[in-house]
């Protein structure tokens, strides 16, 4: 799994930028647009927490888990419903501002969560964590169905039977190249670069080979209801991302000024925020990814 540091560096470094770009509790999974790209940001995302909703019963007095729980926007969707909503997350920004929102949410490995630790749940979502639940030293070493089934069996238990788990995760597309091409020294603008760049930008994280490998790591704990690709959604989602986080301001100027000894002295961090492209949207056009809703329940 991408530990504690890996995290802090995809996501705690921007944080004060992705809070001024996005808002504080914006949503930094993909959106749900289903083809209408009338709709605003916001709209698809409500649309989005709407559907959860929905698919996993979020209602006044019930009490639902978020994996991974990002800054927060589901967690304060669930607060609106009359919920009781729980999150756990490795980006200490990510929690503090969570906190700073009356939100309850813990520095925690999701993939530890179990019944004994945080107690019972009526349901349970994750929206763009599962991503970072394997790590390429994982795959390598043949674990990566072992990571994801104990991942499932831990959950399951904090659920009752038909309860539900609502999973949104990027997963590798039909175009998927093999592994031991991807290399940042490939030429520029080939698949095997902007996987590479990928790795960079989300170091310690490796993902899915599609929903299939998914579904069959949570079975038998967890059946599979529906299974959904967002695929354009999330192409459309990073349009309106990069736009948000390119519009002028002071306060983010100054804020990129304090990154420069960290853009001078890592050519990591050059690489995964100063490259100058889009490196997922381009791997979702190409179909090197695919990005899937699931919605799972626990079997009897």
């Amino acid at each position: 799994m991408a530990d504690r540091n890996d995290l802090e560096f995809t996501y705690s470094l921007i944080d004060r930028i992705f809070r001024l770009s996005l808002g504080e509790l914006a949503d930094f999974s993909g959106a749900k647009y289903d083809g209408d790209f009338s709709l605003s940001l916001e709209q698809a995302q409500r649309r989005k927490h709407d559907y959860v909703a929905e698919q996993i019963g979020i209602e006044p007095g019930r009490r639902v888990l978020d994996l991974g729980c990002g800054w927060g926007p589901l967690l304060a969707f669930i607060r609106e419903r009359d919920a009781d909503g729980v999150g756990v997350t490795l980006s200490s920004a990510q929690a503090a501002a969570c906190r700073r929102h009356g939100l309850d949410v813990h520095i925690a490995d999701a993939r530890r969560v179990d019944r004994e630790s945080f107690g019972d749940f009526d349901a349970i979502a994750s929206l763009g964590a599962f991503e970072h639940f394997c790590s390429p030293a994982d795959y390598e070493a043949d674990r990566q169905d072992e990571v994801y089934r104990r991942l499932f069996e831990r959950i399951a238990t904090a659920i009752p039977v038909d309860g539900r788990l609502y999973l949104q995760t990027m997963v590798f597309g039909r175009n998927m190249i093999p592994y031991e091409e991807i290399s940042i020294d490939a030429p520029r603008d080939s698949d095997a670069w902007y996987l590479a760049l990928m790795g960079r930008q989300f170091p310690g994280s490796w993902l899915p080979f599609g929903k299939e490998q998914i579904v069959s790591a949570a079975e038998p704990s967890l059946r599979l209801v529906s299974a959904v690709s967002g695929r354009l959604d999330y192409i459309e989602t990073i349009k309106q991302w990069r736009r948000r986080f390119a519009e002028p301001s002071l306060r983010k100027r100054l804020l990129k000024l304090r990154l420069v000894p960290r853009w001078l002295t890592s050519s990591d961090f050059r690489l995964a925020f100063t490259s100058g492209v889009s490196a997922n949207s381009v791997c979702f056009e190409r179909e090197l990814l695919d990005h899937y809703r699931l919605v799972f329940e626990r079997a009897r």
